[in-house]
């Protein structure tokens, strides 16, 4: 497994980059973000991962190690390949891709080409267990985007009459006293809806 390389880079393309390290070039395929750092004749480290495959060794690059873990957790979703990996982290950020499949944003998912609906539903599916923290914004609604129970709750209070914008108010609310762990989502469901009982 070649986990990165550290080189210097020889040339670029429109999908790659030749970065020489020990007299060896070796092409590494990377997203239009990352190969937009990298300059002909400069030095340059990218984390990668080799894709082998019965008649092809592949090797991908990215800026850092964050990308690259992220790149082949997508891997592990069924129907996901390398390509459609890479297509992923080149539309969105890490943490964007995360934030996304943890509140089952399927219009942020499908924004990247190869990827319909239901194959974003299958995303949030197979992922949102595994797709590990999600960043916390500077805005203090971060609770929101903690993890994947506000988009859960919200459906939930919909499901039960109430208006999309109430229950993003109640979601909102809820995640303003969630300090530490998550507690269970129908614990958290019950205080959205104890909330919206003053208010309906």
């Amino acid at each position: 497994m070649i986990a990165s390389v550290r080189g210097t880079v020889t040339a670029t393309g429109p999908d790659h980059a030749v970065v020489e390290v020990g007299g060896i070039g070796l092409a590494v395929q990377c997203a239009p973000g990352t190969l937009a750092d990298l300059r002909v004749g400069q030095p340059a480290r990218l984390a990668t991962s080799l894709v082998v495959r019965e008649d092809s060794l592949t090797l991908y690059g990215f800026a850092d190690d964050d990308a690259k873990q992220l790149f082949e957790l997508l891997q592990t979703a069924s129907g996901v390949g390398p390509r459609l990996a890479q297509a992923v982290l080149a539309v969105h950020t890490p943490d964007a891709v995360r934030k996304a499949i943890a509140n089952a944003d399927t219009a942020a998912l499908t924004r990247v080409p190869g990827i319909g609906k239901k194959g974003a539903e299958r995303l949030v599916l197979e992922l949102r267990d595994r797709i590990g923290p999600v960043a916390i914004g500077p805005d203090g609604a971060a609770g929101v985007t903690a993890g994947a129970w506000p988009e859960q709750v919200r459906q939930a209070l919909v499901g039960l009459g109430w208006s999309t914008a109430q229950a993003e108010q109640a979601v909102a609310a809820v995640a303003e006293t969630v300090d530490g762990a998550t507690p269970p989502v129908p614990v958290l469901l019950k205080q959205a809806i104890r909330l919206l009982g003053r208010t309906r």
